[in-house]
């Protein structure tokens, strides 16, 4: 008599990590993503995925948590202490070409209060080193980053949902969208040069305030 032949092995589980979720939600983009969606990509069940991260909104703060963090926000060059329009301006284009490349997280990055932890951490870091590298005091910095970030994300938002939709023709959305690019770059420059202005009457105030009290 034949011996029995032990089952077939199905092999290991596909394992389910924290890198793996996000990873598959960031390819299958924000706009797009379903647990049924992830789970797919990841060669598992979406009750499997359920036992990892609570529900659908869970899932897609997880993936603009990493996406915010693996944004490389410009870091200011301590040998040009006076180019602060300068790098406002930088900052302002990257803020743009961030929004652009991730349709769908505005609404996440927009709200402090739908801010994780790490993402608050982050912004708090960038503000303290705007703040070391131009002399200027923490809140300054946090008025100025915060005002330049979000007009940027909010302009930049409308622009790319504005030119993506129906109908028309690729070359002419590409040229809209052209057009419309310089047209927000020419408004955040002009809202920058104001902030400054704004920035330096209020120094001026609180210098005369301070001598009169003297």
């Amino acid at each position: 008599m034949k011996a029995s032949q032990p089952p077939a092995s199905r092999g290991r589980p596909r394992t389910i990590t924290r890198e793996r979720i996000v990873e598959a939600g960031i390819e299958i983009g924000l706009p797009s993503i379903t647990f049924v969606g992830v789970a797919a990509a990841l060669g598992v069940s979406h009750m499997a995925l359920y036992k990892h991260v609570a529900n659908l909104e869970a899932l897609k703060n997880l993936v603009v948590e990493e996406i915010f963090t693996r944004w490389q926000i410009p870091r200011a060059d301590v040998e040009q202490r006076s180019a602060l329009r300068e790098y406002l301006t930088l900052f302002a284009t990257s803020v743009r070409v961030f929004v652009k490349a991730h349709p769908g997280l505005t609404p996440y990055v927009i709200r402090r209060l739908a801010a994780t932890q790490p993402m608050l951490a982050k912004i708090d870091e960038h503000q303290g080193h705007i703040a070391q590298v131009y002399g200027l005091s923490k809140e300054n910095a946090r008025w100025l980053l915060a005002t330049v970030a979000f007009h940027g994300i909010a302009v930049a938002d409308t622009v790319y949902s504005v030119t993506s939709r129906a109908p028309v023709i690729e070359a002419d959305r590409l040229a809209e969208e052209t057009e419309m690019e310089v047209e927000l770059d020419q408004g955040m420059r002009a809202l920058i040069v104001g902030a400054l202005v704004l920035l330096e009457e209020q120094a001026q105030k609180d210098s005369q305030t301070f001598s009169t009290k003297s």
